[in-house]
């Protein structure tokens, strides 16, 4: 499946902040399973394979514990490339008595957990494309309990050897605190489709015909607030676009809604309705 290449818009990286870098780095490496690919002082890239940074950490100056009831992430996810692997994560997090939550979502079959700061993480894998449903534009999504027993068929009986080199940051899920003007940003601005709706409190929004990149709900509740620029949580989070020219028709399209726009060191970032800070790349990787 070419979900995460391209001509798709794709979530790259996602950077945090953390309370504690050493807490961090010894979580990610030791539970999640990543690579340190650079550290410098407090700050730290994570791979998978070796090469690509999936997630960054940063210890900021005078950092502040994350605050409930904000706008901000609710959850990054990575996406494996096996069922097997999924197997692997979940006897890696049990071997460690490390407590999780699980669903199945018809699409794909997920793990929950939060790191030490309770940043949220997806762990999943997607079921084949084929086999999702589809109706009027939008996929059939839910939330079921994950069938442990069948899922564990698939074990390989090797030892824990960390994420596969082939996982992807598959999506990322936000809290926002209101979703009208935050479809129009993602959909008439940043080139996403609504895929799936839930109510009128989450959103689900891809390209490509995805079940989802990107995910949105009011669940911190509607006009909930920015947290704390010095609060633990997601600095920021960039989508990978796949040409120059494909990068230039958003940033016309954000300057029609009067988004924010703005560089730093050369990089261009906009901000959607409810702060979220997002970087726009262009995805020069080989595919």
């Amino acid at each position: 499946m070419n979900f995460h290449k391209q001509p798709n818009t794709f979530v790259g990286q996602v950077d945090l902040k953390v309370e504690d870098i050493e807490r961090s780095l010894t979580f990610y490496q030791e539970i999640i399973g990543f690579q340190v690919l650079e550290q410098t002082g407090r700050k730290a890239k994570l791979t998978a394979d070796g090469k690509t940074t999936l997630l960054s950490i940063e210890q900021p100056e005078n950092v502040t514990p994350k605050q409930q009831q904000k706008t901000g992430l609710y959850h990054f996810a990575l996406l494996l490339p096996n069922r097997s692997d999924l197997v692997d994560v979940v006897q890696h997090l049990l071997q460690n008595g490390y407590r999780f939550g699980s669903s199945d979502h018809l699409v794909s079959e997920a793990l929950y957990l939060s790191d030490p700061d309770g940043n949220g993480i997806e762990i999943y894998t997607d079921r084949p494309a084929s086999i999702w449903s589809w109706k009027d534009g939008e996929v059939a999504m839910t939330v079921d309990p994950l069938d442990f027993d069948n899922l564990l068929q698939e074990a390989k009986g090797g030892s824990w050897r960390g994420l596969p080199a082939g996982t992807v940051m598959g999506h990322i899920h936000l809290h926002v605190s209101e979703l009208p003007t935050t479809e129009e940003f993602y959909h008439k601005g940043l080139g996403f489709d609504v895929v799936c709706q839930f109510g009128n409190q989450a959103l689900f929004m891809s390209t490509g015909g995805y079940h989802h990149h990107i995910g949105l709900n009011t669940w911190a509740g509607v006009g909930a607030p920015a947290p704390p620029e010095s609060s633990v949580g997601l600095r920021q989070f960039s989508l990978e676009y796949p040409s120059v020219e494909a990068r230039n028709k958003v940033l016309q399209q954000l300057k029609q809604l009067q988004a924010a726009i703005f560089e730093e060191n050369g990089v261009v970032h906009t901000q959607d309705p409810s702060g979220n800070v997002i970087q726009l790349n262009v995805n020069t990787h080989a595919n």
